[in-house]
């Protein structure tokens, strides 16, 4: 899949300088939201979870990759974060980023209906719905902010979803990472970037494994832990924070390429 993004004819507009000063191409991001999304579909216990896995992932990575491309343009660039996509909203202009956090906030919620509540029908079920759609789209954003050094996301990624990768439903956990880990050695050894597309789509499907596992009270609790995650990262710098932790450098810098 990687080879094919790689060779495609606009593959050019894909290249980016990474933070080392090396020249990076953002193929991995398509290549691991197709990969990943295919992997998790074909891994789905039922025909619902493998278009809530579809839902989620092809468009958090469709949108990702929107973003990756158009918002590289200098009249994007000047938009960051939440707050700077709603300024620029609230300015009369609609950024590829404002386009990615709807269509990753869309895509979370098709997927939560599709994979349901245990509540039956009514008001709880609707709940439901929105505590998973709110899972989906925040793991998304979460693993987008960690997309800030190579394999980050990834190792990331696979902590996350180890525990998802055993039990009930395990093989659609199993296949998302499964096509992530396959793409981490060219991650750590920076020939690719994940960008938008790959991080979004790697995190919603994590997102949608567990919202499948989980009843009310643990989509609320990951809920609860992925806004305070996302508002902290308004504040702080996530990198600064591993940076800072010895054993979390030592993990991120684990197989990483020497500066």
């Amino acid at each position: 899949m990687l080879g094919w993004v790689r060779h495609d004819p606009h593959a050019a507009a894909l290249s980016r300088t990474n933070f080392h000063g090396r020249t990076v191409t953002l193929a991995g991001g398509p290549a691991l939201a197709a990969g990943a999304t295919v992997g998790a579909a074909a891994g789905a216990a039922t025909g619902r979870l493998a278009a809530a896995a579809i839902a989620a992932g092809a468009v958090s990575g469709a949108v990702g990759l929107y973003d990756d491309v158009v918002g590289n343009r200098p009249e994007q660039k000047a938009a960051k974060g939440f707050a700077g996509h709603l300024g620029a909203l609230r300015a009369g202009r609609i950024t590829s980023g404002l386009v990615k956090i709807g269509g990753v906030g869309a895509a979370g919620l098709a997927a939560s209906a599709l994979i349901g509540s245990r509540r039956g029908s009514g008001f709880g079920r609707g709940v439901d719905v929105l505590l998973g759609a709110g899972v989906i789209a925040g793991t998304a954003n979460l693993l987008n902010l960690l997309d800030l050094r190579p394999g980050r996301a990834i190792k990331a990624g696979l902590l996350l979803g180890a525990p998802l990768a055993a039990g009930r439903g395990a093989a659609m956990t199993a296949g998302a990472l499964g096509a992530s880990a396959a793409l981490l050695p060219a991650d750590l050894d920076e020939e690719i970037m994940l960008g938008d597309s790959g991080a979004n789509a790697l995190g919603a499907l994590l997102g949608v494994a567990f919202t499948a596992r989980a009843g009310t009270a643990g989509r609320l609790a990951a809920l609860a832990a992925l806004a305070s995650l996302t508002a902290a990262s308004e504040k702080v710098s996530f990198t600064r924070v591993i940076q800072d932790t010895p054993w979390l450098r030592r993990l991120d810098e684990l197989g990483r390429r020497p500066a």
